[in-house]
């Protein structure tokens, strides 16, 4: 038997079986895939479905798929797809009306579908998750459905990359709490295989029809020798612990202007940014005027119509909009949420076209107000 807290060996030959008996309870099983020359989330249902051999380097505005010299399979980092966009979904209808008669019925649109479960759930994204659910638990009746139903396979890093920087923002990298199950991945000459920590009740019952045996200590060692690897390895840092005063101090800095003569507005920051919630809704009636519905879609504060108010646009400057971008998620998103809106993913500085590094502007404020301190 086996219960929440405990932490058991599985061999690398009987993965498929969490797959199975994860599957067998009905769930939907999304995890990472090779495809289009990238590491993405997508639907999967064996481990050769998984990116084994495969890793990825990453650097400020720079991805590239490598193959790995073992069989490693979670030897990577991660590419540009969170949960993110399975929870809170790109394109959802919010609501539908029809016509009956001489009034209106509301449609159900919350349709009945198969459970989720995410397979492979680095720590940064459970704690974006968490983040996420600060948010949307509350008033998103969609969002609650998809999430209360979801089941959480962790993996504990054993690698970091140049962009990755969850350590100063206390989100990794190894995962605390939050999951179902989390395996940590050992791969040694002559042996391949994880030590499994079951989170919760959900996690032991998958693990019932999983074969199995108990973790010895030195096993766990190698699992924390493995999260200490990624430690070591972390390619940026950002001294997080009074940012938000930080920026509240510099809201008029001049290094604004000089990101601002970088920064496309193309919005791929908050597109891949695990954490992002902005949207747009859009309504539309039929030209019989029988039915009405109201659709929502992800939108960005990159972009000009945004924060366009009834007689103008309120961030008319690249300028504007990178400020409010940087300074919501490390900083008013603390005063709305409790929390900082980074989870130190390095996605944004990845995925950057011009490769523009959130580490790097925080940085350089802070640097330029110590030397205008010490004038």
């Amino acid at each position: 038997m086996v219960s929440p807290n405990s932490k058991v060996i599985l061999e690398r030959d009987r993965l498929q079986t969490i797959l199975d008996a994860i599957r067998a309870q009905g769930f939907r099983i999304l995890g990472p895939t090779v495809r289009d020359e990238a590491i993405i989330y997508d639907d999967i249902s064996r481990v050769e479905d998984l990116p084994i051999g495969w890793t990825d380097e990453q650097g400020a505005g720079r991805y590239r798929l490598c193959k790995r010299s073992d069989q490693a399979v979670f030897g990577f980092i991660g590419g540009a797809h969170s949960s993110k966009q399975f929870l809170f979904l790109p394109r959802e209808m919010i609501w539908k009306v029809v016509r009956e008669g001489k009034g209106f019925r509301f449609v159900d649109t919350q349709r009945d579908s198969a459970p989720l479960a995410f397979f492979g759930v680095r720590s940064c994204d459970l704690h974006a998750i968490s983040i996420q659910d600060k948010v949307f638990m509350p008033v998103d009746p969609g969002y609650r459905a998809r999430r209360e139903k979801a089941l959480i396979v962790a993996v504990q890093c054993g690698l970091a990359g140049k962009t990755c920087f969850c350590a100063s923002m206390g989100t990794g990298p190894r995962a605390t709490g939050d999951f179902d199950l989390a395996l940590t991945e050992i791969l040694e000459k002559q042996r391949h295989y994880f030590v499994v920590e079951i989170g919760t009740q959900r996690g032991a019952e998958i693990m019932e029809h999983v074969s199995h045996q108990a973790a010895a200590a030195s096993d766990l060692e190698k699992a924390e020798a493995a999260t200490r690897r990624a430690l070591s390895q972390m390619g940026r840092t950002m001294e997080a612990s009074d940012v938000k005063d930080l920026l509240y101090r510099n809201y008029e800095h001049p290094q604004w202007d000089d990101v601002a003569r970088r920064c496309l507005t193309c919005a791929n920051c908050t597109l891949v940014c695990p954490t992002c919630f902005c949207s747009s809704l859009e309504d539309a009636t039929d030209l019989s005027g029988d039915q009405s519905e109201r659709r929502r879609q992800w939108d960005s504060c990159f972009n000009l119509e945004h924060s366009y108010l009834h007689g103008g646009n309120i961030r008319s400057s690249p300028k504007a909009r990178y400020r409010q971008w940087m300074t919501h998620k490390l900083a008013t998103w603390q005063d709305q949420f409790g929390t900082s809106g980074c989870v130190g993913c390095g996605r944004c500085i990845t995925w950057c076209p011009v490769g523009i590094d959130i580490t790097a502007e925080v940085r350089a404020i802070r640097e330029s107000e110590k030397r205008h301190g010490n004038d």
